[in-house]
């Protein structure tokens, strides 16, 4: 149904948020009053959609996330699934937090563990949650020892932008292979916390002269609308034979291409788990009518 409507064949990879409850409440969480509720993927389902994406349109990856995925019953279920069954690559995204169990149980399936963290210590843990900064390191640590790739993720926030570099030397010093860099979007509880947005521009000028001088060790991916003059509007597609990096799959079946879409209920597309198919549901506001622009991702 995508490529009816659009005429993408290519679809590289899925992000699949497996549930919306999480451990946390985060300050910018863009999930908001829905970390409550109880929409999930069953096995099955994320299976079917997993298979689904795979031969409908070529999708060679998957990002395992939610809510939290390590508190998703059925994860090496799904992991094992779509490593050994479908043959992708398999990233998760997680807070870190008292994961080693389930971490070393699905260490030989995953290609990446990525986790998020919003500054140095108690800085992270006044965005996540107290101890949330020690127990992310040990999750790295740990599938550092385990041979598991890792990165890292920032959502940069007024309270943190100061803390961008030292935190990529730390994040060197454990192995860390990349750190990316997000834009603070304010929908769902950041929407409730706008003193998080960084309101003076100049603020990334700054920071992406910092990063350009710095020669980290690391590799630094940036949102591009971390910049004075923000980022190129690259528009959802809206017709020909196109080939996109992702497509963003939430717990009740929404599909959504656009990061700045996601958290909007912008979508034009639904994955309906009873059928197993996906359905074109248009409306004035979803993300292809109003052409809302992808997330531009460059490095540092």
């Amino acid at each position: 149904m995508i490529r009816e409507v659009t005429g993408i064949r290519k679809i590289r990879m899925l992000y699949l948020q497996l549930l919306y409850r999480c451990n946390f409440t985060c300050l910018h969480c863009f999930h908001g009053k829905r970390l409550q509720y109880a929409d999930a993927f069953t096995a099955d389902e994320a299976a079917c959609l997993l298979t689904l994406m795979r031969d409908e349109y070529g999708t060679e990856e998957v990002t395992l996330l939610g809510g939290e995925p390590f508190v998703y019953r059925d994860l090496p279920q799904v992991v094992h699934h779509a490593k050994e069954a479908l043959g992708q690559r398999v990233e998760i995204c997680t807070n870190g937090y008292r994961i080693e169990r389930r971490l070393k149980e699905i260490a030989p399936h995953l290609d990446l563990l990525r986790v998020s963290l919003e500054g140095v210590g108690s800085t992270n843990d006044g965005i996540r949650r107290h101890g949330s900064y020690q127990s992310a390191l040990n999750a790295l640590s740990l599938a550092r020892d385990l041979g598991v790739p890792t990165g890292a993720t920032m959502t940069v926030t007024s309270r943190n932008i100061g803390e961008v570099l030292p935190l990529a030397g730390i994040m060197a010093r454990l192995g860390v292979q990349q750190l990316k860099l997000h834009h603070l979007r304010p929908v769902g509880n950041a929407a409730d916390h706008p003193e998080l947005l960084v309101t003076g521009p100049a603020a990334y000028g700054r920071l992406r002269e910092e990063l350009a001088a710095a020669n980290l060790p690391l590799e630094v991916i940036v949102d591009e609308d971390l910049s004075e003059h923000g980022a190129p509007q690259l528009c959802a597609p809206t017709g020909g034979p196109r080939e996109i990096d992702r497509i963003e799959a939430d717990p009740r079946g929404a599909l959504t291409m656009s990061c700045k879409a996601v958290g909007k209920d912008s979508h034009a597309f639904w994955y309906e788990k009873s059928a197993g198919r996906i359905v074109h549901q248009p409306s004035a506001s979803d993300e292809l009518t109003l052409a809302v622009p992808d997330v531009v991702y460059a490095r540092a």
